[in-house]
């Protein structure tokens, strides 16, 4: 992707709109950010990353976006920090519950139900330091509702997580896993992802320069 906030900002909005219903126009997404409750908090959190990657003016405005997307988290019933790495094409199913770790990363057309967690995971090493991971989410994964993943884990390209699936382990491409400890249930899987967005080339994790500071 190009390095150039605008044009990355762009090409984010028009893979999330895509992934709503297989194209893409401004008055669709206009309509989907004033009608689609699950839609506003991925505009609001492409608008904060677009704003602390410029300069000048358009970075005075984080604040304010900052604020929307607080609001537009709370009216979706969802914890989704704006510093979240997350690829385009990125859509969101009922969305009621949905929690992720601001230093989790998601890639691009990705799909996430309610109810599920993408969290840290933190263990005491030998010497006795706590260690902190948080999972990396490859493109095209669709996670089911209430599905947990914690932790320095991969999920691979194009897998699926079955709903309820508590996954602390590697996921390797193209597998369904499911249960508690989620284990493999099928291999050689092809995506599910519905009205996938085109992108120029595959990206697994891609992530957005965004300077630490506040959600």
């Amino acid at each position: 992707m190009t390095a150039n906030p605008t044009a990355r900002l762009v090409a984010a909005l028009r893979a999330d709109t895509h992934r709503l219903g297989a194209r893409f126009s401004w008055p669709t997404l206009l309509r989907a950010l004033l009608t689609r409750r699950t839609f506003r908090p991925i505009v609001s959190l492409r608008l904060c990353q677009w704003s602390a990657a410029s300069g000048g003016l358009a970075r005075g405005l984080l604040p304010l976006f900052q604020l929307l997307h607080l609001w537009f988290r709370h009216r979706a019933g969802m914890d989704l920090p704006w510093r979240v790495a997350v690829g385009p094409g990125l859509a969101i199913d009922h969305g009621w519950g949905l929690v992720v770790n601001a230093r989790a990363q998601l890639g691009n057309n990705v799909t996430l139900y309610h109810g599920v967690t993408i969290g840290q995971r933190d263990r005491i090493g030998r010497d006795g330091a706590r260690i902190t991971e948080y999972p990396a989410i490859e493109d095209e994964v669709w996670i089911g509702p209430h599905a947990i993943i914690v932790g320095g884990v991969r999920v691979g390209r194009g897998s699926r997580i079955a709903g309820g699936a508590f996954v602390a382990e590697d996921v390797p491409p193209g597998c369904v896993v499911g249960g508690n400890p989620a284990r493999i249930l099928k291999t050689d899987c092809p995506p599910d992802v519905l009205h996938p967005a085109p992108l120029p080339e595959p990206r697994p994790t891609p992530a957005v320069a965004v300077p630490e500071g506040s959600r």
